[in-house]
C-alpha cells in the first residue's frame, strides 16, 4: 500500500439528539412487542448499528464505482486503500494489531 490517510470526523450534536430518539422508539417499540427492557436496548443499539453498517456500505460501493467510471487512474489506489482498512480493522478484531 503506497500510503495510508488519517481522518476525524467531528459530531454533529444534531446528529446525536436524532440517534438518542432513534434509539428511545425502537426501545420502546420492541419493549411493546413484549421483550424485556434489557434486551430491547440491546435489540434496538443492534439495529441502528446495522442500518448505520449497510447505509456505509452501500455508500462505499457508490464510491467506488463512481471511481472507477470517472478517476479510472486512481481506483487502483483506492482499492489498496480499502483493502489496507479491512487488513487493519481484520488485525485490530483478532487482537494482533
Amino acid at each position: 500500500m503506497r500510503g495510508t490517510i488519517a481522518m476525524t470526523f467531528s459530531r454533529n450534536p444534531d446528529q446525536d439528539d436524532i440517534r438518542k430518539d432513534a434509539l428511545l422508539a425502537l426501545t420502546s417499540e420492541f419493549v411493546r412487542q413484549g421483550h424485556p427492557i434489557q434486551y430491547a436496548k440491546h435489540m434496538a443499539t443492534a439495529t441502528i448499528f446495522q442500518a448505520d453498517l449497510d447505509l456505509r456500505n452501500a455508500q462505499f460501493t457508490r464510491l467506488l464505482a463512481w471511481l472507477k467510471e470517472n478517476h479510472d487512474d486512481i481506483y487502483p489506489q483506492a482499492l489498496e486503500i480499502a483493502e489496507g482498512v479491512r487488513q487493519e480493522f481484520e488485525r485490530r478484531v483478532t487482537d494482533d494489531f
